[in-house]
């Protein structure tokens, strides 16, 4: 009995990092210690580990010393998928298994106390991760095996039960072939059904917006009363946008499979469609932003990467929850610190709000049947910041429908939009590649690249948009995003440049809609 390695994976945020997992096993009074900084939920492998060696002829794990350590020690180690590392680590050590085989292997997989080997979340960026490293192969558990195919340049090894896979190494350390545990071929669950633009009746305005705010990645603000489709609207912005690349879709896929949210479907699949994320008004701010008490874990807003987070009833949201929006909407990413670590996730969305003109809703129109007083008004509204509101570059007043709409004939589909909008985006992938070093949005140019040369638009074309900064309606980042959706409206209708009449329309859009009503 000596020393025992094998290699699993460590979760940092959405990131993975490579752990190299030793084990020494030794006579002497029984034990079984874990160094590495692993929290509670590692320190606890043991007992699973004990339980699922009884179940092995020749692992008295019970009746030995074994110390197991997790390098890089100083790094914090989180979650139960170190529990298959360590106990090959330790069947290493034990001589049921040769160290050679099993040193670049990377298991992931949490142990139970039958043997069993159980999913973790988080697989397929704990696999991609033992990739980059140049990993070959990597030992999951079954119900994980279709997401870490995702990987590419990975030779997955499903695995049912520790008895079995001590088995499948001891032939192959005689020079033995060895059979693959089957997969049972469970279908993903179907992507959701794209939510039609045609079935929104009237809101010219409000459906302009939203395909502006589709081709150029701008943050939007629908404000009316209640009923008048400011949800369906912004249900129907994920349809219009462009499906996800590559490594968008790798990104995203990741995230959801650290939150456990992809399902357990073996046939798994890299997400290709922006996602929606609409959390409750009462969500706290570690739901929304990221954060907890023990292991951090990302928010609604790392969720809704690469996509849309739509705060419906915003007012109604905690003002603390609101005002933490802003750094992400600036920096694209948010950073988690603790006493003991600092973690930073990705979180580059679309900001969709969606407000009611009073607490009670009705106070629209001549406002009859408001009963809320101005104090309260103003108190409803105090919840969306002029810094927070300042970075929305659209806000549009959605009025109800009349009775005339009913009989009206259906309006342009999801598809026709969609088609303007990818052409839009087109354009502007080429205009900014050199600017930006990749393919871009108007939304991501900076500003000043907007107010120098070549890109300065001439005083003719911004007239009021410059009178507006000059009497303080204004502030310079609101004129600089009234410059990017001057820009993507000119985009949308297929002109080099915006002119007059496209920045004076960006600025008309930009009035605060409902906060002044």
């Amino acid at each position: 009995m000596a020393l025992g390695r094998t290699r699993s994976v460590g979760l940092r945020g959405v990131h993975g990092f490579v752990v190299d997992v030793e084990a020494h096993v030794t006579q002497g009074l029984p034990g079984f210690a874990i160094s590495g900084l692993g929290d509670s939920a590692v320190k606890q492998s043991s007992d699973r580990i004990r339980a699922a060696a009884a179940l092995i002829e020749k692992m008295p794990v019970s009746q030995r010393r074994v110390t197991v350590n997790l390098s890089p020690a100083g790094e914090r180690k989180v979650g139960t998928g170190f529990d298959l590392g360590i106990f090959i680590a330790v069947a290493a050590a034990m001589d049921l298994v040769q160290v050679g085989v099993v040193r670049d292997v990377v298991h992931i997989g949490e142990v139970g106390l039958d043997g069993t080997v159980r999913p973790v979340p988080g697989v397929l960026p704990l696999v991609r991760a033992a990739s980059l490293v140049g990993v070959r192969h990597v030992v999951v558990p079954v119900a994980n095996a279709g997401e870490a195919r995702l990987v590419s340049g990975v030779h997955v090894h499903p695995v049912a039960d520790v008895t079995e896979l001590v088995r499948r190494y001891g032939a192959l350390g005689k020079g033995h072939g060895v059979e693959e545990v089957p997969v049972p071929l469970v279908a993903a669950a179907p992507p959701e059904p794209v939510r039609d633009l045609s079935e929104v009746m009237g809101q010219a305005d409000a459906k302009l917006a939203l395909e502006i705010a589709a081709a150029g990645g701008h943050h939007l603000l629908f404000a009316g009363p209640p009923g008048a489709g400011k949800t369906m609207l912004a249900e129907r912005l994920p349809g219009l946008l462009p499906a996800l690349g590559e490594a968008e879709s790798m990104e995203v896929t990741a995230i959801h499979s650290v939150l456990g949210t992809l399902g357990s479907g073996h046939e798994a699949r890299l997400i290709s469609r922006p996602p929606f994320v609409a959390p409750h008004h009462g969500a706290s701010q570690a739901a929304v932003i990221g954060g907890g008490s023990g292991h951090i874990r990302p928010g609604a807003i790392t969720q809704a990467h690469h996509g849309v987070l739509f705060l419906d009833e915003t007012p109604e949201f905690d003002k603390g929850v609101l005002q933490s929006l802003r750094t992400p909407l600036e920096r694209g990413s948010v950073s988690i610190a603790r006493a003991q670590e600092t973690v930073t996730f990705p979180s580059r969305f679309q900001l969709v709000l969606a407000a009611n003109p009073c607490p009670c809703g009705h106070g629209w129109g001549k406002g009859l049947d408001c009963t809320c007083t101005p104090l309260m008004r103003r108190s409803y509204f105090g919840k969306l910041s002029g810094p927070l509101l300042d970075r929305v570059d659209l806000q549009v007043h959605v009025q109800p429908p009349g009775l005339s709409m009913a009989g009206a004939p259906a309006g342009e589909s999801t598809a026709s939009v969609a088609e303007r909008v990818a052409a839009a985006r087109t354009a502007q992938g080429q205009r900014w590649r050199e600017v930006l070093g990749r393919r871009g949005v108007n939304a991501d140019v900076p500003g000043s690249v907007l107010r120098g040369r070549p890109w300065r638009l001439p005083t003719s074309a911004t007239t009021t948009l410059d009178r507006a900064l000059e009497r303080g309606a204004l502030s310079l980042r609101g004129y600089d995003r009234t410059l990017r959706c001057a820009w993507t409206i000119a985009d949308v209708l297929g002109l080099q440049r915006p002119g007059l009449e496209q920045v004076d329309l960006a600025l008309s859009l930009r009035h605060r809609a409902g906060v002044a009503a």
